[in-house]
């Protein structure tokens, strides 16, 4: 089970860039993906929330407007779409999933919480 981050990076504010999540061993379908970010000095926050597939994303009011969280399914990739970048969105990002304990496929599962390795955005003029 592994998730990778890409698509970091230093960028002027008013920007845009488009971080992504490469996951693998399991499906992000059904999973809730999650981007929390978390700058040095700083508790990681959660950014944008997207429960699972087909239900409402949810952001933190500090980015809401600004960025749109996706899934593409047939790559098992989710994306964080970030624009108008303020320098107060520099941090590490970290994508997250998440599955509550229950009956999958006629099996019983402990609850699953998997964490990618972040992936640094600068925003400096």
């Amino acid at each position: 089970v592994q998730l990778v981050e890409s698509g970091g990076g230093l960028l002027q504010p008013g920007g845009s860039l488009r971080l992504s999540c490469a996951a693998s061993g399991f499906s992000v379908s059904c999973y809730a993906m999650r981007w929390f970010r978390q700058a040095p000095g700083k508790e990681r926050e959660l950014v944008a929330d997207s429960p699972n597939a087909g239900s409402s994303a949810a952001y933190a009011d500090s980015v809401k407007g600004r960025f749109t969280i996706s899934r593409d399914n047939a790559k098992n990739t989710v994306y964080l779409q970030m624009d108008s970048l303020k320098s107060e969105d520099t941090s590490v990002y970290y994508c997250n999933a998440q599955r509550t304990r229950g009956w999958y496929d006629g099996r019983w599962s402990s609850a699953k919480d998997y964490w990618g390795q972040g992936t640094q955005v600068t925003v400096s003029s």
